[in-house]
């Protein structure tokens, strides 16, 4: 494996109110956007796979191809690896990689992909380089970033006015670039990628359902995640100040007339045959 590249840390982690949202994840609510260029004998390599709900979906759509997921934090591999094979998938595998420095050859895959990825990396640019180096002449290269400082959320909120300027240093502060959604195509550009398409898309939380589901896993991170610890750690923010900010989340989704929109960027980079 190649020499380790990343500078930045994961903002998020792994707790259980992080995966409740990975996990959520579909091809279908995550990657519409790539899903009408792929076909069946595909290669696809899944970038930042997580608990491999999107690999798993993507493996489905390339019946007679090959998906591989990688992640940067070996734990959550042997979900991904449980979540594919509770499917009954047999053309899956999965690594450890580091985006900056991946470990395949040249135009190795058909399509690369990864969904929620470059906000969280140190070098962006770079790892739209070996994106597309390891995309075959021809392929695809599918990025989808959702841009905190484009969400939005009625009715308006001073806690989550809070949270949401909290995030984005703590997340500045670990390496990252919480408002991805929107660089995306310059980033491909400064990347060398010329055919690009850019397009947005959201997820939007209204019902009463929605609402509590998604309050309560951003009230469960502001106070329980590794997102927390190092709000903490960083003196960004107290224990009470976080605590405050979860009580927000949890009184806003109990509002009848509440709804949250957030907004993603995507790209899909054609290299040059």
């Amino acid at each position: 494996m190649s020499k380790t590249q990343e500078t930045a840390v994961y903002t998020h982690g792994h707790h259980e109110s992080v995966l409740r949202s990975h996990t959520w994840r579909t091809a279908a609510n995550s990657a519409a956007y790539l899903l009408g260029s792929l076909k069946p004998d595909m290669r696809i390599l899944d970038i930042g796979c997580g608990p491999g709900t999107i690999t798993a979906d993507l493996a489905a759509l390339v019946p007679d191809g090959h998906v591989t997921g990688v992640d940067h934090a070996p734990g959550i591999l042997d979900q991904a690896r449980a979540t594919a094979a509770e499917r009954g998938l047999t053309n899956t595998d999965f690594a450890v990689a580091d985006v900056h420095a991946l470990d395949f050859p040249d135009d190795t895959f058909c399509v690369v992909h990864a969904h929620q990825v470059l906000q969280h990396v140190g070098d962006p640019v770079r790892a739209l380089r070996e994106m597309r180096r390891v995309t075959r002449p021809g392929g695809i290269v599918a990025v989808r970033d959702a841009d905190y400082a484009a969400m939005t959320w009625f009715p308006e909120s001073a806690g989550m006015e809070d949270w949401l300027d909290l995030y984005r240093r703590v997340a500045r502060a670990n390496g990252g670039e919480p408002d991805a959604g929107r660089r995306l195509k310059s980033w491909a550009l400064r990347a060398g990628l010329t055919d690009i398409t850019a397009t947005s898309a959201t997820w939007t939380y209204s019902t009463a359902e929605e609402r509590a589901w998604w309050s309560g896993l951003w009230a469960d991170r502001t106070v329980a995640s590794a997102y927390a610890d190092r709000a903490i750690e960083g003196g960004h923010a107290t224990a009470g100040q976080l605590r405050a900010i979860a009580e927000s989340w949890r009184e806003w989704g109990e509002q009848e007339d509440g709804w949250f929109a957030v907004i993603h960027g995507e790209i899909l980079c054609r290299k040059a045959a």
